[in-house]
């Protein structure tokens, strides 16, 4: 999928739009927000760190503004929504980006604490952004909410022999990813009048593999994008990657 093609139904969507990336001080958050800022939108980078975001935000062009938000603490993110209530009265697409790998333990040594040390940045971080965020998101003619997810998610997809992702076997990452697909889907059921979307970037070079990835950052925002811009009448409560639609 790319975004001239208007793959699975999906079309830019113009105008004065408002996005929050969480998570966007580097990687494919940060190249969201870039390629967001350059279609005219004004696009909040959230970084946990202020300064880092800063420093992220000076390279690029267009209209970007920092926002500090920590996904983990509740005081950080009813802090963000009401700076977004101050300066613009609504959002229009809220980018649930921000995700970490979590310990690197396996699986017969996982115990409770390694998972919710995942669970608390990658399931309940963007639970409690989207909480906070939905009622400015309401304010929207087309409310937008994308959850970035792995095709380490997908049950199929790591249980496909084929697929390099069946190599991995590991309880916090795939689990959280799995359950935040799951978060997505309801979501969408109890806002049909939002579009709300899981995406998966791909195996792409970013920290989170120490760089190992063998997509570009741009390749991994490619559907990351796509769903950021889908049109009013698209798919919602689905799952892709940047070459279209994908199993659960």
């Amino acid at each position: 999928m790319t975004e001239s093609t208007g793959t699975f139904g999906m079309t830019p969507v113009g105008g004065a739009t408002i996005a929050l990336v969480t998570g966007a001080n580097k990687g494919i958050g940060l190249a969201t927000v870039r390629r967001l800022a350059e279609r005219g939108w004004t696009v909040l980078l959230g970084a946990r760190d202020a300064r880092r975001g800063a420093a992220a935000a000076a390279g690029l062009d267009g209209d970007v503004t920092v926002l500090p938000l920590d996904v983990t603490s509740d005081e950080s993110v009813a802090s963000a929504a009401k700076e977004v209530v101050s300066r613009y009265g609504r959002l229009d697409v809220l980018v649930n980006n921000a995700g970490i790998l979590g310990p690197l333990v396996s699986a017969l040594d996982t115990g409770a604490e390694e998972m919710l040390a995942c669970y608390a940045t990658n399931v309940f971080g963007p639970v409690r952004v989207t909480r906070a965020f939905v009622p400015l998101l309401r304010r929207s003619a087309a409310p937008r909410i994308v959850m970035v997810s792995s095709g380490m998610g997908s049950m199929t997809i790591t249980g496909d022999p084929e697929r390099p992702e069946s190599q991995i076997v590991a309880l916090t990452y795939p689990s959280s990813k799995a359950a935040l697909n799951m978060v997505m889907s309801q979501y969408a059921r109890a806002l049909p009048e939002f579009r709300i979307n899981a995406a998966d970037p791909g195996y792409t070079a970013t920290d989170l593999n120490g760089n190992s990835g063998v997509q570009t950052v741009d390749e991994g925002s490619d559907a990351v994008v796509a769903l950021a811009t889908v049109a009013p009448d698209g798919p919602t409560g689905r799952f892709f990657d940047r070459s279209g639609p994908l199993p659960w």
